[in-house]
């Protein structure tokens, strides 16, 4: 039996056990995020996150979801892993770089007395061409387009933020039952790497509220990469302007995001720190 120690941080609600790989060796992550991440019967999170030294960055993010599967990015992880550098020392600085599998990912850290509070994350350029989101589609884009999943039409805005998102304007979305009709988007073949689906219901240019059910994990608390897409999704329908700070809603609170004029998508929000502890791993 071996002890790993952990912290357990979360970004308006999206929460994940961060273990920092500097002072840890993880074997088998997909193993251990299977073992860790059920609530009740284990510690309990939306999934894993190892803290990595890296050879370009000042860390290197890997994420597991409930399932095991690995994503490339979590926009709400990110955050909670800049905070943990930030906090522990491992780079004390205004701007934190994270390498992830979607690539260097830059953070500013605001800080109050010493301690990481709010960050802003350069989520980098939305990706819209079918292909590389990826989702099977002839097209240049796939923005607001009709497609049948299980019988019912919807439609469809896809934009990859480092993962696939489908994003669905709808008016109602409290009123979904997500859990039953998520797996249905992620598991449709049109979407070759699954997909994490997007609820959204515009109140108005400035505000949007959003569910979402995120691949491997099932309904969450909140999607950063999911947010930095409905914004992209909403902008590109028309419904919210470029380079205009926007609040999205999620069940967890709130983030703000802005879909600036040089492409580029930036992610605002908290990260806090819930406790430090050790798990007892059987492998």
């Amino acid at each position: 039996m071996k002890e790993i120690k952990f912290t357990k941080m979360q970004g308006i609600g999206n929460d994940y056990i961060y273990i920092n790989c500097f002072n840890e060796n993880i074997e088998n992550p997909e193993d251990l995020a299977v073992k860790i991440s059920p609530r009740r019967f284990s510690v309990g999170a939306d999934g894993v996150i190892l803290i990595c030294p890296s050879e370009v960055a000042d860390a290197k993010m890997r994420m597991f979801n409930l399932d095991g599967s690995e994503g490339k990015m979590c926009g709400n992880g990110i955050r909670c892993v800049a905070k943990y550098v930030f906090d522990t020392g491992l780079a004390k600085k205004d701007t934190i770089t994270i390498e992830t599998l979607s690539g260097i990912k830059e953070i500013k850290v605001t800080a109050v007395n010493g301690i990481a509070d709010t960050l802003t994350v350069n989520m980098g350029k939305p990706v819209l061409t079918p292909l590389e989101i990826p989702v099977i589609f002839e097209g240049e884009s796939m923005i607001n387009k009709p497609c049948l999943i299980k019988g019912k039409e919807y439609n469809i805005t896809a934009v990859s933020m480092g993962n696939p998102h489908a994003v669905i304007f709808y008016k109602g979305i409290n009123d979904l039952n997500l859990n039953k009709i998520g797996p249905d988007f992620e598991n449709n073949p049109i979407f070759p790497e699954k997909v994490n689906t997007e609820f959204i219901e515009v109140l108005d240019e400035k505000t949007l509220n959003m569910r979402v059910f995120e691949r491997g994990s099932g309904e969450t608390f909140a999607c950063g990469t999911g947010a930095c897409a409905s914004v992209v999704a909403a902008v590109l329908n028309g419904y919210c302007k470029r380079n205009t700070e926007i609040t999205v809603h999620l069940l967890g609170g709130d983030l703000f995001i802005t879909y600036a004029d040089d492409g580029f998508v930036y992610m605002r929000g908290s990260a806090k720190k819930i406790y430090d502890g050790v798990y007892y791993y059987e492998s």
